[in-house]
C-alpha cells in the first residue's frame, strides 16, 4: 500500500512536470529561435543560446512521449511495475540531467497560469533582427467552455474552440478568446463551413477534413450536440502559407430550441464567413430535402449586399452576392439508392442537377417549387455533390469515431477521401468584394462585425462590414507602418550621422514601411491612407533630421571647446602677448582645426559649426594680432587679409555642406518617389487581378447556368439572364482596359509628385533662409 501511495505521488509530480513542459517549451523554443540566427554563437563562442535551444528540443520530445504514454495509460488501471520500469525511470533519467531547464519550466508554468487568457506577451525587438516590428512570444493557452485549447508548436490549434456562442436565450455572442486566436493568423484562410439538420453527421466530416478522428464533438443521442459555431484552424494540407479554417455549425431544426430565426442567423453567418459552404443531409435529394433548405430562399432577406439598396437594385444585388458567395457542396449521407436516372448511370453531380431541375409554368405551385432551386443556382458560384453510404452497421454508428478505417464500409471511406481531396484542391481562399483574399485577422474582423449586427437586430450588410473593416485595417496598416519606420530608423542610424548615411537608411526604411503597408492594406481608394503614411513618414523624418542636426551641432561645439581648451588657458595666462604671439596663436588655431577635421562621427553640421566657431574667435584673433609687437603694420595687414580669406573659405565650405545636404535630399526624394510609384503599380496590378478573377468567376457561373437553361428548354429564363451577363462582360472589359488603370496610375503619380515637389521646395527654402 505504501509503495502504491509513493507511486501515486510520483505520478502527480511527473504529471506537473509534463504540464509545465507542454505549456512552456513551445513558447521558449519559439522565443529562442526568434533571437538566435542560424549558426549564431554567443560572445564567448560557445554557442550558448543554441545549446539551450537544443536542450529545449530534447525536453519537448520527452514531454510529447510522456503525453502520449499518459493518454494511453490513463483510461485503464495503473500497473505499478509497468509505470515504474517502462516509463518513469527512463523519463526521470532523461529529465534529471536537464534539471535547470525543468526548474525554469516549473516557475514558468506558475507564471503562465497567472497569465491565463493572454494571447501574446510583447517583447521589444532585439538589435540585429529587422524582420518585424516586434518579437511576439506566444502563450499557448486558450480556454473555451472551461476547456483549455493549446496551440501546437506551429501555431495551429490542437482542438476546436467555440467561435460564436449560442446562449440559452438564443443570442449569438462572439467568443473573444477564439477571436484573438483567429486574428493571430496572418496567412490566407480557406474557410469551410458545414450546415445541416442536427444528428446528420456534420461534425464527423469536419474531423475528416482536419485529418483527425476526434475533435468536433459527435453526439450519439437524439439531441443536438454542437451549439453555436465552432472553429478549428489547421495547416492547409495542399497549399503553403494557407490556413484551413473549419466551421462546424449548430444543427438546424433542433426541437429543444424551436427557434427558426436563430437557425436563419446561424445559416447566414455560415454563408457570410465561408469560401466553401457544405450542406449536409441524410437520405436523398428529393422535394422534402429541398423544402428543408428553405433558408436559401430567404438569403436576400438574411443578408444585405449594399447599404440602402432598394427593390430596383435586385438584379445588381444578386450579381454582387454571386461574386462573393461561397462554393456550394451538398453531401448526402446514408445514401442507399443507385445513381441512375432513366436507366442511365450518372454521377453525383448529375444527381444534384437532376434534383435542382426547374418546372415549366407560371402557377404559384410551380413558383414555390422553383424558388429554392433557383436560389441555389443563382446565389452560389459552383455546385458539387457527394453521396455517402452508411459508414457501418447501425449498431456501431454511435461509436463511429472510435472505429478504424478497416472497420468502416470501403465505399464510405473512398468517398470520404474524394470529399477531402476536393475540398483541399478546389476550395478557394476567402474573399471579400473586389476579389481581395483575406487572412485570419480580417476574417476575425468580419465575424465580429456580422455577429454584432445580428445582436443589434439588424440584417448583416456586406458593404457596411467591408467599409468598416477597410477603415480599421488601413488605419492599423498606417500606424504599424509608421511604427516599423521609426523602429528601423532608430536601429539603423545613431545621431549624429552624415547626410548620405541618413538618406540611405531613410530610403531603406521607407521602402520597408511602404511594402508593409501595401501588404496589409486593401481597397485604399485614391490612395488616401497611403498618402497619410507618406506624410507621417516625412514628418517623422523631418523631426529625425532636426534631432540629427542638433546632435551634430552639440557634438561639434563640445569637440571645438575641448580642443581649444589649451588656447583659452594660454590666453588667460597671457601666453600670446609675447613677441611673435600671433604666430603661436595661429599655429594653435590651425592645430585645433586639423584635429577637428580628423575626428570622425561629427554629423552633417560640422563645417557650419566650425564656421560659427571661427567667426566667434575673430575678435580674439584680431586682439592677439594687434598686440604682437614683432609684426610690422604691413605684416599685420597681410595677416588680416589671410585671416579673412580663411574665414571666407570656411564659409564656402559651410555653404557647400548645405548644398550637398540639399542635393542628397533631392536625390533621396527622387529615389523614394520612384519606389512609391513602383509599389503603387504593383498594388494596382494586384487589385486589378483580384477584380478580374472575381468578375470572371461570376460570368462563367452565369454563362454555365444560361447554357443549362437553354438545353432544358427554359428559353425565357435564359433570355432574362442576358442583361446580367452583359453587365458582367462590360465590367470585365472595363477593368481589362489599360486606359482605366493608366488613369488611376496617372492620378496617383500626380498626387505623389505634387507632394514630393512641395516637400523639396520647402526644404530648399529652409536651407536658403539659413544662409
Amino acid at each position: 500500500m505504501a509503495d502504491m501511495l509513493q507511486l501515486y505521488i510520483w505520478r502527480i509530480v511527473y504529471r506537473g512536470i509534463w504540464e509545465g513542459l507542454s505549456l512552456l517549451v513551445p513558447s521558449m523554443r519559439e522565443f529562442y529561435q526568434s533571437q538566435c540566427p542560424a549558426n549564431a554563437k554567443d560572445q564567448s563562442g560557445s554557442g550558448g543560446d543554441l545549446e539551450t535551444l537544443r536542450d529545449l528540443v530534447l525536453i519537448e520530445q520527452a514531454a510529447r512521449h510522456i503525453e502520449t504514454d499518459l493518454e494511453s495509460l490513463l483510461p485503464g488501471f495503473w500497473d505499478a511495475e509497468t509505470i515504474l520500469v517502462g516509463i518513469w525511470i527512463p523519463y526521470a533519467a532523461q529529465i534529471w540531467f536537464q534539471m535547470p531547464v525543468i526548474c525554469f519550466s516549473q516557475i514558468g508554468h506558475a507564471f503562465l497560469v497567472g497569465l491565463r487568457g493572454l494571447e501574446t506577451v510583447r517583447l521589444p525587438q532585439i538589435a540585429g533582427n529587422h524582420s518585424s516590428a516586434a518579437v511576439s512570444l506566444k502563450v499557448p493557452l486558450f480556454s473555451s467552455r472551461n476547456k483549455t485549447v493549446r496551440l501546437n508548436s506551429d501555431g495551429y490549434m490542437q482542438r476546436p474552440v467555440c467561435l460564436i456562442e449560442n446562449t440559452q436565450q438564443g443570442k449569438l455572442v462572439i467568443n473573444d478568446e477564439a477571436l484573438r486566436l483567429l486574428s493571430s493568423i496572418k496567412e490566407r484562410v480557406v474557410v469551410v463551413s458545414v450546415v445541416g439538420f442536427y444528428r446528420t453527421g456534420k461534425s464527423y466530416l469536419m474531423n475528416r477534413l482536419a485529418g483527425k478522428t476526434h475533435g468536433f464533438s459527435l453526439g450519439s443521442t437524439v439531441q443536438s450536440h454542437t451549439k453555436g459555431i465552432w472553429m478549428w484552424c489547421r495547416p492547409h494540407p495542399k497549399e503553403q502559407n494557407h490556413c484551413l479554417v473549419l466551421l462546424d455549425t449548430e444543427g438546424l431544426g433542433d426541437v429543444e430550441k424551436g427557434d427558426q430565426n436563430n437557425d436563419c442567423q446561424i445559416f447566414s453567418l455560415a454563408v457570410l464567413l465561408s469560401s466553401t459552404f457544405v450542406y449536409n443531409s441524410v437520405g436523398t435529394i428529393d422535394q422534402y430535402a429541398v423544402d428543408k433548405l428553405n433558408f436559401i430562399s430567404k438569403l436576400t432577406e438574411l443578408i444585405k449586399v449594399k447599404s440602402g439598396a432598394g427593390d430596383d437594385d435586385e438584379e445588381e444585388e444578386e450579381l454582387d452576392l454571386l461574386k462573393i458567395s461561397p462554393a456550394f457542396v451538398w453531401t448526402v449521407r446514408d445514401f442507399t439508392l443507385e445513381l441512375k436516372i432513366d436507366g442511365q448511370d450518372v454521377t453525383a453531380d448529375d444527381y444534384l442537377d437532376h434534383g435542382l431541375q426547374l418546372k415549366k409554368g407560371y402557377s404559384q405551385k410551380v413558383r414555390d417549387y422553383n424558388q429554392p432551386r433557383e436560389c441555389i443556382r443563382n446565389y452560389f458560384k459552383s455546385r458539387k455533390c457527394f453521396v455517402f453510404v452508411q459508414p457501418t452497421a447501425s449498431s456501431n454508428l454511435n461509436q463511429v469515431e472510435t472505429l478504424q478505417e478497416s472497420q468502416l464500409d470501403p465505399k464510405f471511406v473512398e468517398m470520404c477521401h474524394k470529399f477531402c481531396d476536393y475540398i483541399y484542391l478546389e476550395s478557394e481562399p476567402k474573399t471579400i468584394k473586389g476579389g481581395h483574399r483575406i487572412n485570419g485577422h480580417k476574417l476575425a474582423a468580419l465575424a465580429k462585425i456580422y455577429v454584432e449586427a445580428i445582436a443589434s437586430g439588424a440584417v448583416p450588410c456586406i458593404e457596411d462590414a467591408v467599409t468598416s473593416m477597410v477603415k480599421s485595417e488601413n488605419e492599423a496598416a498606417v500606424a504599424d507602418g509608421i511604427a516599423l519606420y521609426k523602429q528601423q530608423m532608430d536601429l539603423g542610424v545613431k545621431p549624429p550621422a552624415e547626410t548620405e548615411e541618413l538618406a540611405k537608411v531613410d530610403s531603406q526604411c521607407r521602402k520597408e514601411a511602404c511594402e508593409f503597408f501595401m501588404k496589409n492594406s486593401f481597397k485604399d481608394q485614391d490612395q488616401v491612407y497611403y498618402n497619410k503614411l507618406l506624410t507621417d513618414i516625412k514628418n517623422h523624418y523631418d523631426e529625425f533630421c532636426k534631432k540629427n542636426e542638433a546632435a551634430s551641432i552639440e557634438k561639434c561645439t563640445n569637440l571645438l571647446e575641448t580642443l581649444s581648451t589649451q588656447m583659452v588657458k594660454k590666453l588667460k595666462e597671457g601666453f600670446y602677448t609675447q613677441r611673435g604671439g600671433y604666430q603661436l596663436y595661429e599655429q594653435d588655431r590651425q592645430k585645433v582645426i586639423l584635429q577637428f577635421h580628423s575626428t570622425p562621427g561629427k554629423g552633417n553640421k560640422a563645417e557650419e559649426t566650425l564656421d560659427k566657431f571661427m567667426k566667434l574667435k575673430m575678435t580674439e584673433a584680431d586682439s592677439v594680432l594687434q598686440a604682437d609687437q614683432m609684426l610690422t603694420n604691413k605684416e599685420k595687414e597681410l595677416a588680416v587679409q589671410k585671416q579673412r580669406a580663411a574665414e571666407a573659405e570656411q564659409e564656402a565650405k559651410a555653404q557647400e555642406e548645405a548644398l550637398k545636404t540639399l542635393e542628397e535630399l533631392r536625390n533621396n526624394e527622387k529615389m523614394i518617389h520612384e519606389e512609391n510609384i513602383k509599389q503603387l503599380k504593383l498594388k494596382m496590378e494586384e487589385e486589378k487581378e483580384n477584380l478580374q478573377r472575381e468578375q470572371k468567376v461570376a460570368l462563367d457561373s452565369k454563362l454555365k447556368e444560361q447554357k443549362e437553361l437553354m438545353e432544358k428548354g427554359f428559353h425565357d429564363k435564359a433570355e432574362m439572364m442576358k442583361g446580367q451577363i452583359e453587365t458582367l462582360k462590360n465590367q470585365l472589359d472595363s477593368n481589362n482596359s489599360p486606359t482605366h488603370w493608366e488613369k488611376i496610375a496617372r492620378v496617383a503619380q500626380g498626387v505623389l509628385e505634387t507632394a514630393v515637389n512641395a516637400y523639396s521646395a520647402h526644404k530648399t527654402m529652409k536651407l536658403l533662409a539659413k544662409k
